[in-house]
Order: C-alpha cells, then structure tokens, then sequence
C-alpha cells in the first residue's frame, strides 16, 4: 500500500471522527433544545391555569378566561409537535378546543374572594403580575395581536386599582365594625389617595366619592370619641370647683 493511500486513509478517518462527533454534537443540543422547549411551554400552561383557577370571581370575566384558554390551547398544541407521547396533552387539547369554542358563553366558576387584608392582596397583585408577563411575552412572540395585547394590559391594570380600592374598602369597613375608626380613617384615606394618583382617576369617580363619604364618617366618630375626655375633664373641673365653694361654706361656719 503506498504512502498516498495510507495518507488518505487517515484523512479519510479523521473526517469521520469528525463528522460522527459533529453529528453527535448536534443531536445533544437539538436534544437539550427540545428538552428546554418542553418545560418552558409546560411552565407557561401552568401558569395560565394558575392565573385562571386562582383570580378570584370579581375579577375574572368570560373574556379574560377565554384569554387565558387561549392561552393554553396554543402552547399544548406547540407542546404535542414538539413530543406527541407527552401523557395527557391530547386530551387536554380537545377540552381547551371545545372551552374556545364556547366563546363569551362561556361559565366563570372562579369563587368571589373579600379582600380584607394586605397579604392576600399581594398574592393577587402578584398573579395580576404573572398574567402581564404572560400577555407581553405573547405580543412578542405574535400569539397575540399588538392592539389587544394593549387592551388586555390596560385591563390588567384596572383589575390592580379594582384589587386596591376593595382592600381599602372592606379594611376601613371591619375597622369600623370593631369600633376602631381611628384604623378605618387610615383605611379610608390611603383608598382616596390611591385612587387621585391613578392617571385615569376620573374612571373611579364612582368608588371616590364612595370612599370620601366613608371617610368623612370616620373622622366624626373619631372626632366624637375625643369628645368625652374634654367633657370627663370639664365635669372633674366643676366637680373641683364645687369642692372649693364646700370649703369656703366650711370655713365661713368656723368663723362664724
């Protein structure tokens, strides 16, 4: 064998290393890429039916289900290209299909939540925050139209006022069941200044005015509970006084 065809040989041999490593390169990334892919899109369904199952009654309309479903149906199906063996999917598939399809029919059974304390509310101002990142990422990715991702976030926002003004609200109101309108004025007064901040504040002239007049209560009956200890005092002064005139009517009878 001659040193040429030795010399092609190794070539040959080393191309092939090559090659097979190469090969073997790119099935790991598309692997690892498809793995990624898998958990991102189970990750953003999961989310969407967080949002969906756990946005209390109040705020949760047949629209914005429909939104979040979707939502859902879009990544199931970009999930089942990607792997049609994933158990459940298909099935999951055909009941998001058939939820679509019912439009703004559709039956909201989200239960209607009292908001009277500031750690739930910041569990729902978080999952208004999941709900905004997830339209977003939608637009930018053309899941979803520019003008109605518009919509939809200026929606978001209005849910968060509705979230703080039923706080503020129901917060002032069971101070004030608990006889303590000092703690409901405070309620009262953050409410009203939320709502002046808000750069949209004349759509909320209704709950405004609402508030104002709850908080104008609250203020009188702080006002009237500090009433007492000025009368407790001025009934101790004449009280004192009287005792004085006693004296005087004491030692006018001494000396007489």
């Amino acid at each position: 064998m001659s040193p040429l065809v030795i010399t092609l040989l190794i070539v040959a041999g080393i191309v092939v290393l090559f090659l097979i490593g190469y090969i073997n390169h790119m099935v790991e990334n598309n692997k690892l890429e498809k793995a990624r892919l898998k958990a991102d899109l189970a990750d953003r369904i999961r989310r969407c039916n967080d949002v969906s199952d756990s946005l209390p009654g109040q705020f949760m309309s047949p629209a914005l289900k429909q939104l979040l479903n979707r939502f859902m149906l879009q990544f199931a199906e970009r999930l089942l290209t990607v792997d049609k063996n994933i158990a459940g999917v298909k099935d999951r598939v055909e009941e998001l299909r058939g939820l679509t399809a019912q439009g703004d029919a559709i039956v909201v059974r989200n239960p209607v939540q009292q908001i009277v304390n500031e750690a739930r509310a910041k569990e729902i101002r978080l999952t208004l925050e999941t709900l905004h990142g997830l339209i977003t990422r939608a637009a930018q990715e053309n899941l979803l139209p520019q003008g109605e991702a518009k919509q939809w976030l200026q929606e978001v926002r209005h849910i968060l006022v509705q979230l703080h003004i039923e706080l503020f609200t129901n917060a002032g109101q069971n101070a004030m069941q608990q006889g303590q309108p000092g703690h409901a004025r405070l309620a009262f007064e953050r409410g009203v200044q939320y709502i002046r901040k808000q750069p949209d504040a004349k759509r909320y002239l209704a709950p405004l005015s609402v508030l104002e007049k709850q908080l104008a209560r609250a203020n009188t009956m702080v006002l009237e509970n500090n009433k007492p200890v000025t009368d407790e005092a001025n009934e101790l002064t004449d009280g004192l006084k009287s005792m004085d005139g006693d004296d005087d009517w004491k030692k006018k009878n001494m000396y007489d």
